[in-house]
């Protein structure tokens, strides 16, 4: 494509949008001969009778439909894990203690998006639909005459260093530090750097699709606004005989295969499955004006369900640029233990509650029921400081919240990126109590 992306705006809209004027047939799906020649094939990102609110579905109408391809091979790439399962196997643990990483290094050796991804921690189980798996992706190369189709879950992705030109069946997206991509299951794509090598975090969600939280008492508008996410116009790849190699994420393994032709030959298609990107500069955060830090729950901007009524399989939260204003009120936040888990990334400046060990391109897991709160030199500073507006700037932190707790991979305990030392950032917080007795 030349010039600016083009994009359709809004999160679950009906979009229809075509590469070729005329490609879209009219009034029906399915006709007997579609345009141009075209194969009309549908993709379902829910069960047929989900509820009409929740359904996600797509018809694309391609140069080649997508059971035209060869028999499928293992593939080896051994830091991609799925489940709870797969991440013990791999050597990893569950501490019951606090866990930090400091940034994960760049590879030497010559790495793209796929060879690139390693698995930190994971939960849940890939075969029942449940949990979610943390990644980071570390990549110095372009995937060039490859795609990656993941039908184990969908990919949510944030990056840290490096724009990234995303080329999906549906169309292209250019993603930078800041904005986040959403990439349905099943749907193939192509991850490229646009400033060299890149750093960023993944979340493999295979529960119920993200969808936008209720908001409740908040009303009709806040949080992130379903217009602001950003959806691909159509927009095929003009390689019809050059090889590509697919690589296939299925039950819980990596397969591969080559196909005589680009997969990306969809020239128009419609529907409410498609992929997204979203500027979390858009999102409009909700606090308090009065006192007290509010639950960590107002700053999600995605929410993967469970069959528990409001307790998630996964939340996306983020913690972006904000004022605090609250009166006789410890800003940071507070000390806790959740039922829920943490798995937290920094992409940006410092996080309030841990302003010197938590460094943009680490990430931090604190299991459910494992106590976690700021620092010694935080609890001071917050204390004791005037309590006038104040602007948090220049910050972008998030946290990938699921009901199940994180096994952490062997690559995250031995891969040489973590905190042994992360427990001493509490050491100085003392006993200051002092009991007053009447006279």
């Amino acid at each position: 494509m030349n010039g600016p992306l083009r994009y359709q705006s809004g999160f679950g809209n009906e979009f229809a949008t075509e590469a070729v004027e005329g490609a879209l047939p009219r009034g029906r799906n399915s006709p007997q001969r579609a345009p141009f020649d075209l194969y009309a094939e549908l993709v379902s990102g829910t069960a047929f009778t989900a509820p009409r609110a929740e359904n996600r579905r797509s018809w694309l109408y391609r140069r080649r439909p997508s059971v035209v391809a060869a028999a499928y091979r293992p593939y080896e790439q051994p830091h991609w894990l799925s489940g709870a399962q797969q991440a013990m196997r791999s050597g990893g643990v569950l501490p019951p203690e606090p866990l930090r990483w400091a940034p994960f290094e760049l590879p030497s050796a010559p790495l793209d998006f796929v060879d690139g991804l390693r698995t930190v921690a994971a939960n849940g189980d890939v075969e029942m639909h449940t949990g979610i798996a943390a990644h980071v992706y570390l990549f110095n190369r372009p995937m060039a005459k490859r795609a990656l189709v993941n039908a184990d879950g969908e990919m949510l992705l944030v990056p840290q260093q490096g724009r990234l030109a995303i080329r999906t069946e549906l169309g292209v997206l250019e993603v930078k530090p800041g904005e986040i991509a959403l990439l349905p299951r099943g749907m193939l794509f192509r991850v490229d750097g646009l400033d060299g090598p890149s750093r960023g975090y993944v979340c493999e969600n295979h529960g119920a699709p993200f969808r936008l939280p209720e908001l409740g008492p908040i009303g009709s508008n806040g949080l992130a606004n379903a217009r602001d996410f950003l959806a691909p116009v159509a927009a095929y790849e003009d390689a019809a005989d050059v090889a590509c190699e697919v690589v296939k994420r299925f039950g819980g393994r990596l397969w591969h295969t080559t196909l005589a032709y680009s997969p990306f030959d969809v020239v128009a298609w419609h529907g409410s499955l498609s992929p997204l990107k979203y500027d979390t500069a858009n999102f409009m955060t909700i606090g308090s004006i009065s006192f007290d830090h509010p639950d960590p729950s107002i700053f999600t901007v995605l929410t993967s369900p469970s069959d528990t009524p409001g307790t998630a399989n996964c939340d996306f939260v983020i913690f972006p640029p904000r004022w605090l204003v609250a009166e006789d009120t410890f800003r940071p936040p507070w000390y806790h233990r959740n039922l829920m888990s943490e798995f937290m990334g920094l992409v940006l400046g410092r996080y309030d509650a841990k302003p010197e060990g938590f460094r943009p391109g680490g990430a931090s897991l604190h299991n459910g029921m494992v106590p976690h709160g700021p620092d010694a030199q935080a609890f001071e500073k917050a204390s004791s400081a005037p309590l006038a507006p104040h602007k948090l700037d220049d910050t972008l932190a998030f946290m990938f919240e699921s009901r199940y707790r994180f096994i952490p991979t062997a690559f995250a305990l031995h891969g040489g990126s973590l905190d042994s030392a992360y427990a001493d950032c509490w050491g100085g917080l003392q006993d200051k109590f002092v009991e007053r007795r009447g006279a």
